[in-house]
């Protein structure tokens, strides 16, 4: 839906597919997985800890900046983390706007390759040398983390 989205207002607009429509699309997907996760972790900071800080003194500002992000960075970071590995292999939104490129490419306005578009097309060769690298592009798009 996201990709189709992008499609009608940004690539039939500029009448080409490109990487930048294609990152416009995912940000809409990672968006608002980091703010509800950044709103959940700030509101299971405790009050008393807002409190404590503003009964020693320190400004609003400090407080937010020392104390509330502070305690709630590890959820912050770990939502971040979690959208990044969503659209890790979001490969729709991809074809509808930044379409494929067979070569590397880091000019924004043209069309790019995606690794999930890149991997059906090494996975569907009669090679088995390029069957061998799909695997290895699955590998990194699914392999959990070693943190």
């Amino acid at each position: 839906m996201i990709g189709l989205f992008v499609y009608a207002v940004v690539v039939s607009r500029f009448k080409q597919f490109s990487g930048l429509a294609g990152a416009i699309s995912l940000a809409l997907i990672v968006i608002p997985v980091v703010i509800r996760t950044t709103e959940n972790m700030l509101l299971l900071v405790p009050p008393a800890l807002r409190e404590a800080a503003y009964a020693l003194g320190a400004p609003k500002w400090k407080v937010i900046g020392s104390i509330t992000l502070r305690a709630a960075r590890a959820g912050v970071v770990t939502g971040v983390l979690l959208a990044l590995a969503r659209i890790a292999g979001e490969t729709a939104p991809l074809l509808f706007t930044a379409l494929n490129n067979q070569f590397f490419t880091t000019n924004m306005g043209e069309p790019m390759a995606s690794l999930p578009v890149t991997i059906f097309k090494f996975a569907m060769s009669p090679y088995e040398n390029w069957q061998q690298l799909a695997r290895a592009g699955v590998f990194i798009i699914t392999r959990p983390s070693s943190a």
